[in-house]
Protein backbone atom coordinates (compact mmCIF):
# COMPACT_ATOMS: atom_id res chain seq x y z
CA UNK A 1 0.00 0.00 0.00
CA UNK A 2 1.28 3.93 -0.81
CA UNK A 3 -1.03 5.45 1.31
CA UNK A 4 -3.37 5.01 4.45
CA UNK A 5 -6.36 7.11 4.94
CA UNK A 6 -7.24 6.99 8.83
CA UNK A 7 -11.11 8.52 9.66
CA UNK A 8 -11.46 9.00 13.55
CA UNK A 9 -14.05 9.95 15.43
CA UNK A 10 -13.06 12.49 17.87
CA UNK A 11 -11.69 11.09 20.79
CA UNK A 12 -11.08 7.61 19.47
CA UNK A 13 -7.12 8.01 19.49
CA UNK A 14 -6.81 7.88 15.55
CA UNK A 15 -4.50 10.61 15.74
CA UNK A 16 -1.72 9.17 17.90
CA UNK A 17 -2.45 5.78 16.02
CA UNK A 18 -2.42 7.65 12.61
CA UNK A 19 1.36 8.87 14.15
CA UNK A 20 2.25 5.63 15.41
CA UNK A 21 2.00 4.00 12.20
CA UNK A 22 3.89 6.44 9.84
CA UNK A 23 6.37 6.12 12.63
CA UNK A 24 6.56 2.76 12.45
CA UNK A 25 6.53 2.49 8.48
CA UNK A 26 8.67 5.06 7.53
CA UNK A 27 5.69 6.76 6.01
CA UNK A 28 5.48 10.82 5.80
CA UNK A 29 2.23 11.92 8.35
CA UNK A 30 -0.09 14.32 6.63
CA UNK A 31 -2.75 16.41 9.04
CA UNK A 32 -4.73 19.30 8.99
CA UNK A 33 -1.80 21.16 9.67
CA UNK A 34 -0.04 20.34 6.32
CA UNK A 35 -2.93 20.51 4.50
CA UNK A 36 -4.09 23.79 6.40
CA UNK A 37 -0.22 24.96 4.86
CA UNK A 38 -0.39 24.07 1.10
CA UNK A 39 -4.41 25.63 1.14
CA UNK A 40 -2.36 28.51 2.43
CA UNK A 41 0.08 28.93 -0.39
CA UNK A 42 -3.27 29.25 -2.71
CA UNK A 43 -4.77 32.34 -0.52
CA UNK A 44 -7.02 29.98 1.87
CA UNK A 45 -5.49 30.85 4.87
CA UNK A 46 -8.77 30.55 7.18
CA UNK A 47 -9.95 26.67 5.88
CA UNK A 48 -9.43 25.21 9.86
CA UNK A 49 -10.90 28.19 11.11
CA UNK A 50 -14.10 27.49 9.03
CA UNK A 51 -13.90 23.76 9.37
CA UNK A 52 -13.67 23.85 12.54
CA UNK A 53 -15.69 26.68 14.30
CA UNK A 54 -18.69 27.40 11.98
CA UNK A 55 -20.77 24.03 11.58
CA UNK A 56 -23.07 26.14 9.75
CA UNK A 57 -20.44 26.98 6.68
CA UNK A 58 -21.21 23.57 5.97
CA UNK A 59 -24.87 22.41 6.81
CA UNK A 60 -27.02 25.38 5.69
CA UNK A 61 -27.60 26.30 1.80
CA UNK A 62 -26.07 29.90 1.58
CA UNK A 63 -25.66 31.75 -1.95
CA UNK A 64 -22.97 33.84 -1.15
CA UNK A 65 -21.01 31.42 0.54
CA UNK A 66 -21.69 28.25 -2.27
CA UNK A 67 -19.17 29.55 -4.70
CA UNK A 68 -16.35 30.10 -1.92
CA UNK A 69 -17.30 26.39 -0.46
CA UNK A 70 -16.86 24.69 -3.36
CA UNK A 71 -13.67 26.13 -4.60
CA UNK A 72 -12.23 25.59 -0.88
CA UNK A 73 -13.38 21.94 -1.17
CA UNK A 74 -12.05 21.77 -4.37
CA UNK A 75 -8.73 22.73 -3.72
CA UNK A 76 -9.01 20.54 -0.58
CA UNK A 77 -9.42 17.67 -3.12
CA UNK A 78 -6.53 18.37 -5.19
CA UNK A 79 -3.81 18.83 -2.17
CA UNK A 80 -5.54 15.25 -1.12
CA UNK A 81 -4.35 13.80 -3.81
CA UNK A 82 -1.38 15.66 -5.02
CA UNK A 83 -0.30 13.96 -0.85
CA UNK A 84 -1.56 10.60 -2.29
CA UNK A 85 0.00 11.14 -5.28
CA UNK A 86 3.51 11.50 -3.78
CA UNK A 87 3.45 8.24 -1.52
CA UNK A 88 3.97 6.68 1.32
CA UNK A 89 1.42 8.60 3.02
CA UNK A 90 -0.78 8.22 6.14
CA UNK A 91 -3.49 10.76 5.64
CA UNK A 92 -5.23 11.59 8.34
CA UNK A 93 -8.95 13.26 8.33
CA UNK A 94 -9.72 15.93 5.66
CA UNK A 95 -12.22 13.02 3.83
CA UNK A 96 -9.48 11.05 2.14
CA UNK A 97 -11.64 8.25 2.64
CA UNK A 98 -13.50 9.64 0.11
CA UNK A 99 -11.32 10.91 -2.46
CA UNK A 100 -8.65 7.95 -2.96
CA UNK A 101 -11.61 5.64 -2.82
CA UNK A 102 -11.01 4.35 -6.02
CA UNK A 103 -7.21 3.33 -6.31
CA UNK A 104 -6.06 -0.02 -5.51
CA UNK A 105 -3.19 0.94 -3.52
CA UNK A 106 -5.01 2.94 -0.49
CA UNK A 107 -5.81 1.64 2.88
CA UNK A 108 -8.59 2.92 4.56
CA UNK A 109 -9.38 2.67 7.97
CA UNK A 110 -11.87 4.15 10.31
CA UNK A 111 -10.90 4.37 13.96
CA UNK A 112 -14.45 4.59 16.27
CA UNK A 113 -15.82 4.61 19.44
CA UNK A 114 -19.14 4.67 21.61
CA UNK A 115 -19.69 8.61 22.53
CA UNK A 116 -19.31 7.80 26.30
CA UNK A 117 -16.03 6.51 25.90
CA UNK A 118 -14.90 9.10 23.82
CA UNK A 119 -15.74 11.55 26.17
CA UNK A 120 -14.24 10.18 28.72
CA UNK A 121 -11.11 10.02 26.92
CA UNK A 122 -11.69 13.64 26.08
CA UNK A 123 -12.37 15.10 29.49
CA UNK A 124 -9.34 13.58 30.95
CA UNK A 125 -6.45 14.29 28.26
CA UNK A 126 -7.91 18.34 28.35
CA UNK A 127 -8.77 18.11 32.29
CA UNK A 128 -12.31 19.43 31.73
CA UNK A 129 -15.42 18.57 33.08
CA UNK A 130 -17.69 15.42 31.47
CA UNK A 131 -20.24 17.99 30.57
CA UNK A 132 -17.68 19.78 28.59
CA UNK A 133 -16.36 17.07 27.32
CA UNK A 134 -19.22 16.06 26.18
CA UNK A 135 -20.23 19.00 24.34
CA UNK A 136 -17.05 19.18 22.30
CA UNK A 137 -17.34 16.08 21.26
CA UNK A 138 -21.00 16.24 19.80
CA UNK A 139 -19.88 19.86 18.10
CA UNK A 140 -16.40 18.16 16.62
CA UNK A 141 -18.80 14.84 14.97
CA UNK A 142 -21.50 17.37 13.74
CA UNK A 143 -19.10 19.42 11.67
CA UNK A 144 -17.36 16.27 10.20
CA UNK A 145 -20.49 14.79 9.54
CA UNK A 146 -21.92 17.52 7.91
CA UNK A 147 -18.66 18.06 5.54
CA UNK A 148 -18.93 14.44 4.58
CA UNK A 149 -22.26 14.57 4.12
CA UNK A 150 -22.79 17.83 2.48
CA UNK A 151 -19.72 17.61 0.02
CA UNK A 152 -19.17 13.89 -1.03
CA UNK A 153 -22.56 12.42 -0.40
CA UNK A 154 -21.34 9.67 2.17
CA UNK A 155 -22.93 8.57 5.26
CA UNK A 156 -20.92 9.42 7.53
CA UNK A 157 -21.43 5.94 9.76
CA UNK A 158 -21.16 3.83 6.51
CA UNK A 159 -18.74 0.95 7.12
CA UNK A 160 -18.75 0.30 3.25
CA UNK A 161 -15.93 3.04 2.14
CA UNK A 162 -13.30 1.41 4.98
CA UNK A 163 -11.17 -1.72 4.44
CA UNK A 164 -10.84 -2.07 8.11
CA UNK A 165 -13.37 -0.54 11.19
CA UNK A 166 -11.64 -0.82 14.37
CA UNK A 167 -13.58 0.47 17.80
CA UNK A 168 -10.87 1.45 20.15
CA UNK A 169 -13.66 1.00 22.76
CA UNK A 170 -12.56 -2.41 22.96
CA UNK A 171 -9.52 -2.48 21.20
CA UNK A 172 -6.29 -0.80 22.51
CA UNK A 173 -4.55 1.72 20.37
CA UNK A 174 -1.20 -0.55 20.31
CA UNK A 175 -3.34 -3.77 19.09
CA UNK A 176 -5.20 -1.24 16.32
CA UNK A 177 -1.66 -0.28 15.47
CA UNK A 178 -0.95 -3.45 14.88
CA UNK A 179 -4.07 -4.63 12.96
CA UNK A 180 -3.26 -1.56 10.70
CA UNK A 181 0.72 -2.65 10.24
CA UNK A 182 -0.30 -6.07 9.38
CA UNK A 183 -2.95 -4.64 6.70
CA UNK A 184 -0.17 -2.67 5.18
CA UNK A 185 2.51 -5.33 4.71
CA UNK A 186 0.61 -8.48 4.37
CA UNK A 187 0.98 -9.23 0.64
CA UNK A 188 -2.65 -9.54 -0.76
CA UNK A 189 -4.61 -12.29 -2.02
CA UNK A 190 -6.88 -10.40 -4.27
CA UNK A 191 -5.47 -7.78 -5.52
CA UNK A 192 -8.00 -5.24 -7.30
CA UNK A 193 -6.84 -5.22 -10.85
CA UNK A 194 -9.44 -3.42 -11.91
CA UNK A 195 -8.39 -0.23 -9.81
CA UNK A 196 -6.09 2.36 -10.78
CA UNK A 197 -2.82 2.95 -8.13
CA UNK A 198 -2.32 6.89 -7.28
CA UNK A 199 0.61 6.99 -9.34
CA UNK A 200 -1.70 7.10 -12.42
CA UNK A 201 -3.27 9.84 -11.45
CA UNK A 202 -2.92 13.29 -13.00
CA UNK A 203 -2.08 15.72 -10.50
CA UNK A 204 -0.83 19.62 -11.16
CA UNK A 205 2.40 20.33 -10.90
CA UNK A 206 3.03 23.20 -9.15
CA UNK A 207 0.63 21.47 -6.32
CA UNK A 208 2.83 18.34 -6.46
CA UNK A 209 6.28 20.38 -6.16
CA UNK A 210 4.33 22.18 -2.85
CA UNK A 211 3.72 19.39 -1.24
CA UNK A 212 7.12 17.50 -1.86
CA UNK A 213 8.55 20.93 -0.46
CA UNK A 214 6.46 20.93 2.94
CA UNK A 215 6.99 16.91 3.31
CA UNK A 216 10.87 17.89 2.64
CA UNK A 217 11.23 14.87 0.24
CA UNK A 218 11.72 15.39 -3.39
CA UNK A 219 11.03 12.19 -4.09
CA UNK A 220 8.20 10.56 -5.57
CA UNK A 221 7.03 6.87 -3.43
CA UNK A 222 5.76 4.62 -6.03
CA UNK A 223 6.71 2.10 -9.18
CA UNK A 224 8.15 4.62 -10.85
CA UNK A 225 10.72 5.47 -8.03
CA UNK A 226 11.22 1.72 -7.48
Amino acid sequence: MSVITISREFGSGGDRIAQKVAQILGFHFVDQRFIGTILGQYGYVEFDKEYATLPGFWERFDAQREKQRDEMVHLLNQVVQAVAHHGNVVLLGRSGFEVLGGFADVLHIRLQAPLPVRVRRVMTEQNIPYEQAEELVKKTDKVRVAFVEEFYRVPWDSIHAFDLVINTGKVSPDLATDWIIAAVTTPETNVELEKNTVASMGVDRIMAQAVSEVLQCQKAHDERSA
